[in-house]
C-alpha cells in the first residue's frame, strides 16, 4: 500500500514543480519586457513640485519618451556605466519639456523646459527673457483666468503666453509684485545681472513657474541645475496619463474619484 501511494503522488509533485517553474519564467519574462520598455521607449514620472506651473501641476503623472534624444548611461536602470556619450543621439528642440538627471545627484530626476541651445546667449532683464540679444515676446493671459494667488509666496501670479524663436508657444507665470531672478551661473557677482552664453554640449533649462524654479539660472552648488550636460538628458515629456489634486489619502478610497483631475487626463504636453 505505501508503494501505491508513492506511485500516485509522484506525478502530482512533478506537476506542481513544473507549474512553479513556468510561473517563474513568465514573471521573469514580464519583468524583462517592462524593463526593456522603460529603458528604450516610455517611462512614467510623477511631478512632486510646482516649478513647471501652469504647464504641469503637482500630482501630474506623465510618460516620457526615452528615445527622443537617443540613449546615454542614464537611460539604463541605475545609470549603469556601460558606454560613454549618447547613442542614436538626436538634438533636443528649444521649448521641449525635458526630464533629466540633476547634475548635483544623478540619482535625482528633474523636469524643466529647454530654453537655451549650445552657443545661445541667455539674459533675463526686467523679468523679460532675451535669447541672443532678442526679446522673447510674451502676451499676458487676459482676465481672471490669467491670475492666481500663490499662498506659499504670498504673491499674485500672472500668466503669459511666451513664444520662443522657433515659434513654439507655452504658458509661463511669475509674480507681479516682486523681481525675478535675473542672475545666472558664473556672473561676476551674485547680485549683478548678466548675459550667459551656453557652453558647447550643454543646455539652458528654465521652469515655467519663473519665480519658483531652481533651474539653470542657479548654480548646482546652490541647489540649481546650472548648464546641463547633454549626457544627462533622459527624454521628452509627452503626455499626462493621470493627475490627482492630493485631497484623497491612500486610506480614503471613497474620496479617490473626487481627487482626480479628469480634465488633465491624456493631455499632451506643450
Amino acid at each position: 500500500m505505501p508503494e501505491d501511494r508513492t506511485t500516485r503522488t509522484q506525478p502530482m509533485t512533478q506537476s506542481k514543480t513544473g507549474s512553479l517553474v513556468e510561473t517563474a519564467k513568465t514573471l521573469i519574462i514580464a519583468v524583462l519586457i517592462a524593463v526593456g520598455i522603460r529603458t528604450v521607449a516610455f517611462e512614467p514620472f510623477f511631478i512632486p513640485s510646482g516649478s513647471m506651473i501652469p504647464s504641469l501641476l503637482i500630482g501630474d503623472y506623465l510618460f516620457v519618451a526615452k528615445y527622443s534624444y537617443g540613449y546615454s548611461r542614464y537611460s539604463l536602470p541605475f545609470g549603469l556605466d556601460l558606454f560613454s556619450g549618447r547613442i542614436f543621439a538626436r538634438a533636443p528642440q528649444r521649448g521641449d519639456v525635458v526630464v533629466f538627471k540633476w547634475p548635483g545627484d544623478t540619482g535625482t530626476n528633474y523636469i524643466k523646459r529647454l530654453i537655451g541651445l549650445p552657443g545661445d546667449t541667455i539674459e533675463v532683464r526686467d523679468a523679460n527673457l532675451y535669447i541672443n540679444g532678442t526679446l522673447v515676446p510674451r502676451v499676458a493671459v487676459p482676465g481672471p483666468q490669467g491670475r492666481t494667488y500663490d499662498e506659499q509666496q504670498r504673491s499674485i501670479m500672472q500668466s503669459y503666453i511666451e513664444t520662443l524663436p522657433n515659434g513654439k508657444q507655452h504658458t509661463i507665470q511669475h509674480a507681479v509684485d516682486r523681481p525675478l531672478n535675473e542672475s545666472f551661473p558664473e556672473c561676476p557677482a551674485p547680485e549683478e545681472r548678466c548675459a550667459y552664453t551656453v557652453p558647447d554640449g550643454m543646455y539652458f533649462m528654465m521652469g515655467d513657474n519663473r519665480d519658483n524654479s531652481s533651474d539653470s539660472r542657479v548654480p548646482v552648488d546652490m541647489g540649481g541645475v546650472g548648464p546641463l550636460p547633454a549626457v544627462n538628458l533622459v527624454g521628452r515629456a509627452e503626455f499626462i496619463f493621470f493627475s490627482t489634486d492630493g485631497s484623497a489619502a491612500l486610506w480614503e478610497p471613497w474620496k479617490w474619484p473626487f481627487a482626480v483631475r479628469y480634465s488633465r487626463l491624456f493631455n499632451g504636453i506643450k
